[in-house]
């Protein structure tokens, strides 16, 4: 049985070359000590904002299939 040709840039359930190219990027982010500065300008500026962040959060959380086990326990420090 033959295959059917494969589209070069078809690649599956995965994008391995996106994957590098991320990994290559957030690597680098880190190792620059920019991650400080950037959670700092990432903060809420006022309770609303906090409120309505925290609320984005449990959104996204619902449509969650539950925690990672392989990720660490959420303290709630953040």
């Amino acid at each position: 049985m033959t295959q059917p040709p494969r589209d070069k840039d078809l690649q599956g359930e995965g994008n391995y070359e996106a994957t590098r190219r991320y990994d290559k990027s957030a690597r680098e982010f880190v190792e620059s000590g920019s991650v400080d500065d950037a959670a700092a300008a990432a903060a809420p500026e006022n309770a609303a904002e906090a409120e309505e962040m925290k609320r984005a959060e449990e959104i996204g959380k619902s449509h969650s299939k539950g925690e990672d086990r392989a990720s660490p326990p959420d303290d709630g420090k953040k």
